[in-house]
């Protein structure tokens, strides 16, 4: 596992094949990295669906409306929805979209990233300005690329837990 540097801004992700360790980049992302400490802390990630996950592309999670596969869940609906916060205006910035990578998914409009995140497979620079960079996965890279591909996937993985570290 990697090191920690900074428990606070660090996020532990528990996959079907172990812990996929996030370090958030406030100083670059601070209202995504607050939003996304603010719903791990509140459980709203725990058993969310990987609900559009793309060979080569990315595998994309966080509807905590839709997304819950112990709740009331249907995988058609996974991925229309958000959380009942407010959407967050765009926070883009000169980070790369590399492998790795935690971006936040919106709609066409570009202030409208709400829980939902996605992590990229691979380097995709043509997403560079156009989409925050909030984290990047520092460890358990190889838990996130055994993800069950489809769009959405017939049996989607899911997050199991996801915790600031500073709290696990």
């Amino acid at each position: 596992m990697a090191e920690i540097k900074d428990p606070e801004n660090t996020i532990l992700m528990e996959l079907k094949g172990g812990t996929v360790t996030i370090e958030l980049l406030p100083d670059i992302a601070p209202l995504h990295c607050e939003r996304m400490k603010e719903l791990a802390r509140e459980g709203a990630y725990d058993n969310v669906a990987f609900h559009r996950v793309i060979e080569g592309f990315m595998a994309q999670t966080g509807d905590v409306e839709h997304g819950n596969m112990e709740g009331d869940f249907n995988i058609r609906r996974a991925g229309t929805g958000g959380s009942a916060k407010p959407d967050l205006k765009a926070e883009f910035s000169g980070i790369p979209h590399d492998r790795g990578t935690l971006g936040a998914a919106r709609s066409q409009n570009p202030n409208s990233a709400n829980s939902q995140f996605f992590i990229n497979f691979k380097d995709n620079h043509f997403l560079n300005r156009q989409y925050t960079v909030y984290g990047r996965v520092i460890s358990g890279m190889e838990h996130v690329d055994a993800i069950t591909r489809g769009e959405p996937p017939a049996s989607p993985d899911r997050m199991i837990s996801v915790k600031v570290a500073a709290d696990a």
